[in-house]
């Protein structure tokens, strides 16, 4: 049954509970940071003063399979945790972001696709953006062929021009975990990655990632883990529950844009906003593991139980007293 996307906010949809699985939380040490943004997803609603849905069929611009909605089915709130879920079920809505609509055609601005999935994708821009600091999330990664989870940055002002021109930051990224990969450790797909993107405007832009395994649980189960960056003046660094597993720097990356001539801390250097999403096939995940998306396996569902963003109070314009 095909549905068309709504632009109205708080569409109910009938959908059965998740089961809850109790983890105990990783403890961090924060000391040098202070807490300046945080969710803990306790209200029954979605706080819409932190978050905005992002409403289009786009595709991601790597043919992923889903329209992300504003629907209850696909982003809510359940015992104290943010649950996007993808749902199979066409679904047709406008197929450009907003934010590449809003310099379109008139014709283009109006077109419209259809997909064979839901999902969600929430952003923070306007509503929480930074320059610098610790972000960490605590979340349960879906499994299962064609998931696609993500939690990353944008920037916020482009000051040196279009994607990749002003980066991206990449939290963290999965494909298809659980799934029987040769590659991996037993053999099931368990690796997961963070990453910059930069360099030129899209096609001629380049990344660099760093890249650890993800802990399945005692049962073989996906559990939550706490991922997170200290992102400072000339370095970004990843955490899995608290443990770094790599870092890059200024000399690892660049921008093309002529407006950061001399600046190497560019493009890494200017306000970038949180994203959560789901997506559903798309290049990544597609050409990896057993190939496509497995239909069966959904809805599949990404748990968030909170977001927390701190700053360095010793070092507001750099951030490297506390990452030191």
């Amino acid at each position: 049954m095909k549905t068309i996307i709504s632009m109205a906010l708080g569409i109910a949809l009938a959908i059965p509970a998740l089961a809850s699985c109790q983890v105990e939380p990783v403890s961090v040490d924060t000391t040098d940071w202070r807490l300046v943004w945080a969710d803990e997803f306790n209200e029954p609603t979605i706080d819409l003063t932190r978050w905005t849905h992002e409403i289009d069929c786009w595709g991601g611009g790597n043919e992923e399979r889903q329209c992300y909605t504003n629907f209850a089915q696909n982003s809510r709130i359940e015992d104290g945790h943010l649950i996007i879920q993808a749902h199979l079920g066409e679904a047709q809505g406008p197929a450009l972001p907003a934010r590449m609509r809003a310099n379109a055609s008139e014709e283009d601005a109006a077109a419209t696709t259809t997909l064979p999935f839901t999902s969600a994708r929430l952003t923070s821009r306007g509503q929480g953006d930074w320059r610098y600091g610790r972000i960490e999330v605590r979340a349960r990664l879906p499994e299962g062929q064609g998931t696609w989870p993500a939690i990353w940055m944008l920037p916020t002002d482009e000051v040196y021009g279009g994607w990749a021109l002003s980066g991206e930051i990449d939290i963290v990224e999965t494909v298809n975990l659980g799934e029987r990969c040769r590659e991996c450790r037993g053999r099931r797909e368990n690796r997961m990655f963070g990453t910059l993107h930069f360099g030129d405007a899209w096609p001629q832009n380049t990344y660099q990632n760093r890249e650890t395994t993800l802990p399945f649980g005692e049962d073989g189960e996906q559990i939550f883990h706490v991922f997170a960056i200290e992102w400072t003046e000339g370095k970004i660094e990843w955490f899995l529950d608290g443990e770094s597993y790599g870092s890059l720097n200024q000399r690892n990356w660049r921008t093309d844009s002529p407006l950061a001539d001399g600046n190497p801390n560019a493009p890494f250097d200017q306000r970038f906003h949180l994203i959560l999403n789901l997506a559903v096939g798309g290049h990544l995940a597609e050409s990896r593991t057993m190939g496509g998306v497995r239909v069966e396996a959904f809805p599949q569902s990404m748990e968030v139980d909170w977001v927390r963003v701190y700053e360095c109070p010793a070092d507001l314009d750099t951030a490297r007293a506390c990452a030191d």
